[in-house]
């Protein structure tokens, strides 16, 4: 019998049951006495701009090009003159065409399938009749402090914001929610600002003490956890597209794991929001930058790109200028620049040419349109702080190597003179010592290809009885490799093999390999038909060599290069090599080394020259010749290059990440409707939004300019964008609802001065996020219970009022944070490599270039903090897409909120939660003591921090105790159960009891309320 077929009925009725109790509230039908008052002043960015955006603009608004009728409604000289008479709304004609019975005469036509209904065309007669008066968009007015309105006599308020959000419920009659409960409270706090619920020891000593000076402590001591940053990550990483691979095409990995440690770290460390955007924006800019700087340039490398064999490189040039565009205006200034590609925005003042403008600040970054190989040029290594100790310590390795070198050769070179009278004596008889290492046999080593040995009879032999033939169809060779009898390189070593080729069908090509550990030494003779080794045509390098044409054929030939001709050094041990050819046949016979005391002529002239006539070339070539040749020499020589080889080997490993590079700027072009090969636009220079003013700079504006101008006081983007989306993590919407878009398609604020005073406050407090926060976490409004009275509910669904908190579930990364956490398994560790979960099999059979198999991380990596999760753009993990976290293709400001039984399902099966309830329920066996009841009681304030209903208490002993019967009846079945995960199991509990814990567990970390900020 499937365990899943047993348990999955009383595992539903125990969910059912536990997600219907701690819903915590019953709706009640409430009659309230009706309220009224005089309706508001008609304001027209509030009551009218959204009309006209969605109804109108799109044929009648910004876009010069293609108006219709040529009549602009988004400038008023033009509509009074053609459609509007400012005071009488009767005779106007744009409410003549909103109410004509005529369908080819009726705005907006029906086409559209976007009729005004009766709310809105009284709005718009009342606006016209009361003056037609337009505004500025409300974005784009500056910033200044507004006028606190009147205190309330509800005596509800704590600080300032507080005044404004009573101020506006008193105009609509709307009294706030009582204060949520201690527990509600300290859970929503540790949530909002770390991402992980409290730990039952705070939530204890906060329940125990909540007064207004507990509570302030525990925002800061929260706000000052490590968890902080990590939190704050995950929204800023879906800001700006974080992602671990390419996106497009093979969507191979690359790694930006620093970025994202960087921006950890900048919340961690409370990073003032101008500086960080400055760095981003222009790190590499900025004088003397830091490698934390340099790493924060990253930013504009988080693109999507390509390295697809057919993609046309300029092409993908101008697919990454938009979406480099779409981000930086809907990061840094909430607006929606990118729908200006192709023509004018239809909905804001934003023009073609703005967006190319604002494209052209970041024209110098140096880039490709087509990459290769798994890297995105340039890159640097990020060392962590242990791995830069390492360095240290093997730098110094190579310095004092270098060192003890230098101070031998000023010992050696005192006795250069009686080494030249030495050298001159013996000039004229050289020695020779010759080490075959392969001739009738080959080496005791690992053999490869075929070995036919052939003997004087049978074919040509150089030297002994044997020689080894080769016939070739194509590419083929023999070698041998890990010979127990080794070659070590001394300065004269010369390395030869004996050859002799088939005069009637000779190879195209030969060559000679060696190897010390990698087959990267070569010498080739012939054509280059021979692909080893040789990456291009005019390649020159010790791994390819080339020697000149074929030798003579029909003879025996000693091929000989120079050790240091194919890259070896003194000291250096050979233990392979290998006899390759292209085509034809060829005999090959003995092979070693040959070393010969023997001077070159050049060095025997400069002997006989007296020392005070020497030229400084000639005394340059004796000290070096003597050095290169004295055995103390080369054995330090030796350590130097061990040394150097061994700190370059750990160098290697080091996490490298892109960065961004200032070059000379390519010229940008206004691309007509977008067209990347349509070269006849006019050419931009750099500058912001024509309307927003222009840049003061001598020459040309770069990054940097970009960057201050975006904090600049006077800028009346980025302080707004930046606390409407604090607000909106800690309520769960914006002031301005649409987070994303503050621009004509946006949604006007449901409290404009409170947003103009939080946005002055952020500039005047030095762009403090955290003392944002804080203010926002101290108010009474950020208090209030999210439980909505009927009537509440009934006149402010989406809480455009905040008489309540708001109440939503977890994103994707802090539910399986939660998991973790409550199960025990959670690993905090701030930075490093992302991470791979368990994930399942398969899901990577559609990624090709290359093919990919998902290999899931052991040991403490696998529970880690979602956050670190590898995100893989066109296969997100499961768990994450099912839980609604975005591709990162593109800026997401505001994540989808769905609720969906596949959640219950990935809860329920995905193998981190399997084992998350098994970890859970070892805890439950081991930490608590007393009754079945008791360990359920312990586990429900584990899970939610409270107490469980009785009833509810009832449901999980009820299943507690049926699967307990029945693993104990089917221990096999229990065995698997235990044995999802790779944390160990205790061999010291009872299997069937801790199965149906595990039962009892996966219930707990499937509620609602376990993964519902309340």
């Amino acid at each position: 019998m499937n365990i899943r077929s047993h348990c999955w009925k009383s595992l539903r009725t125990a969910l059912d049951s536990c997600r219907w109790a701690t819903m915590g509230f019953a709706i009640l039908f409430v009659a309230t006495e009706a309220w009224s008052a005089e309706p508001r002043p008609i304001s027209f960015n509030r009551d009218i701009r959204p009309i006209l955006t969605d109804r109108c603009f799109a044929c009648h608004g910004p876009d010069a090009e293609t108006v219709a009728g040529g009549l602009r409604l988004d400038v008023r000289e033009q509509a009074v003159e053609a459609a509007i008479v400012p005071g009488d709304a009767a005779a106007s004609e744009v409410i003549a065409r909103v109410l004509s019975d005529d369908d080819d005469l009726r705005m907006p036509p029906a086409a559209l399938h976007k009729p005004l209904d009766e709310s809105q065309i009284a709005l718009l007669k009342r606006w016209i009749d009361e003056g037609a008066e337009y505004e500025v968009h409300w974005a784009y007015t500056p910033l200044r402090r507004p006028e606190l309105p009147p205190l309330q006599d509800d005596n509800s308020g704590i600080n300032t914001i507080d005044t404004w959000i009573a101020a506006r419920r008193a105009e609509v009659g709307v009294e706030p929610s009582p204060a949520a409960d201690p527990v509600t409270l300290v859970r929503r706090l540790a949530l909002d600002l770390t991402g992980m619920p409290p730990t039952p020891a705070q939530a204890e000593q906060f329940v125990s003490n909540p007064s207004n000076e507990a509570y302030e402590q525990l925002i800061d001591q929260l706000l000052d956890s490590p968890r902080f940053g990590e939190r704050m990550a995950i929204y800023w990483l879906d800001l700006v597209r974080y992602a671990d691979t390419v996106g497009y095409h093979g969507d191979q990995d690359v790694s930006m794991s620093p970025y994202r440690d960087y921006v950890i770290n900048a919340f961690n460390r409370n990073l003032p929001y101008d500086q960080f955007v400055r760095e981003q924006l222009a790190g590499d800019l900025l004088p003397n930058p830091t490698l934390d700087q340099i790493v924060a340039s990253g930013y504009n490398r988080l693109n999507q790109t390509t390295e697809e064999g057919g993609a046309q490189p300029k092409e993908y040039l101008a697919i990454y200028f938009a979406d480099r565009v779409r981000n930086v205006s809907q990061v840094f200034m909430g607006a929606t620049v990118g729908c200006a590609q192709c023509h004018d925005h239809k909905y804001d003042p934003y023009t073609a040419k703005d967006f190319y403008a604002l494209g052209a600040f970041f024209a110098d970054l140096q880039e490709q349109g087509k990459y290769g190989a798994r890297q995105r040029p340039p890159q640097i290594p990020v060392p962590t702080a242990e791995e830069s100790q390492q360095l240290a310590a093997l730098d110094q390795q190579v310095d004092r190597a270098q060192q003890d070198l230098t101070e031998l050769q000023s010992s050696l070179l005192a006795d250069q003179s009686k080494w030249e009278a030495a050298a001159l004596e013996t000039a004229e008889e050289p020695n020779e010592v010759v080490e075959i290492w392969l001739d009738d046999q080959p080496p005791t080593a690992t053999l490869s290809g075929d070995w036919n040995a052939v003997t004087g009879a049978t074919g040509p032999v150089q030297s002994g009885e044997v020689a080894w033939k080769q016939v070739a169809n194509q590419l083929t060779q023999h070698y041998f490799i890990n010979a127990k009898q080794t070659i070590t390189i001394q300065a004269k070593t010369r390395l030869f093999g004996w050859v002799y080729l088939d005069p009637e069908t000779p190879p195209v090509a030969i060559m000679l390999q060696w190897n010390d550990g990698d087959w990267n030494h070569r010498a080739v003779w012939g054509s280059d038909a021979i692909s080893y080794g040789r990456n291009n045509p005019k390649q020159i390098s010790p791994a390819y060599r080339r020697q000149g044409k074929l030798p003579e054929t029909g003879k025996w030939i000693r091929l000989e290069v120079d050790a240091a001709n194919v890259g070896f050094k003194p000291g250096d041990v050979v233990n392979g090599m290998a006899f390759t050819q292209f085509d034809g046949a060829a005999y090959w016979d003995s092979a070693g080394t040959r070393i010969t005391d023997a001077l070159a002529p050049d060095l025997v002239a400069a002997l006989r020259t007296p020392a005070d006539s020497r030229s400084d070339e000639q005394t340059k070539q004796l000290r070096e010749h003597y050095l290169a040749t004295h055995p103390s020499h080369i054995e330090q020589s030796a350590k130097v290059a061990r040394a150097t080889a061994a700190r370059d080997a750990f160098a290697k490993t080091i996490t490298t990440t892109p960065i961004s590079k200032s070059v000379t700027p390519r010229p940008i072009k206004i691309l007509h409707r977008g067209n990347w090969m349509d070269e006849s636009g006019e050419v931009v220079e750099p500058a912001i939004p024509e309307f927003l003013g222009a840049l003061e700079t001598e020459g040309r504006a770069t990054r940097l300019d970009l960057a201050y101008w975006m904090c600049e006081p006077e800028n009346v983007s980025t302080a707004r964008t930046m606390v409407n989306r604090l607000w909106y993590l800690m309520f769960g919407r914006g002031i301005c609802s649409s987070v994303d878009d503050f621009g004509g398609q946006g949604t006007f604020p449901s409290h404009p001065e409170l947003l103009d005073y939080l946005a002055v406050e952020f500039v005047e407090s030095g762009w403090d996020i955290k003392q944002m926060l804080r203010m926002i976490a101290r108010s009474a409004t950020y208090r209030q219970s999210s439980k909505p009275s009927a009537a509440l509910r009934a006149q402010d669904p989406y809480n455009d009022l905040f008489a309540r908190q708001g109440r939503f579930r977890i994103s994707a990364e802090m539910v399986r944070d939660t998991n973790l956490m409550i199960s025990g398994l959670l690993v905090e560790k701030v930075g490093g490599p992302s991470s791979k979960p368990y994930q399942p099999a398969g899901y990577y059979a559609q990624l090709n270039f290359p093919r990919r198999t998902y290999v899931a991380d052991d040991g403490p990596d696998q529970y880690r903090r979602g956050v670190y999760t590898h995100w893989q753009r066109t296969f997100l993990h499961p768990m994450l897409k099912a839980f609604d976290a975005p591709s990162r293709e593109e800026c997401t400001a505001m994540r989808s909120r769905s609720n969906t039984p596949l959640q219950a399902l990935t809860l329920l099966n995905d193998p981190s939660f399997v084992e998350a309830a098994r970890a859970f329920a070892v805890r439950i066996m081991r930490e608590p003591e007393g009754s079945v009841a008791d360990r359920i009681d312990w586990a429900y304030r584990q899970t939610v921090l409270r107490d469980a209903d009785p009833f509810v208490r009832q449901e999980l002993e009820k299943l507690y105790a049926s699967h307990h019967e029945h693993f104990a009846g089917n221990l096999d079945q229990a065995q698997q159960m235990v044995g999802h995960g790779k944390a160990p199991v205790p061999d010291t509990l009872d299997t069937a009891e801790l199965a149906a814990w595990i039962s009892v567990a996966r219930v707990l970390l499937n509620l609602n309320e376990t993964i519902t900020r309340y």
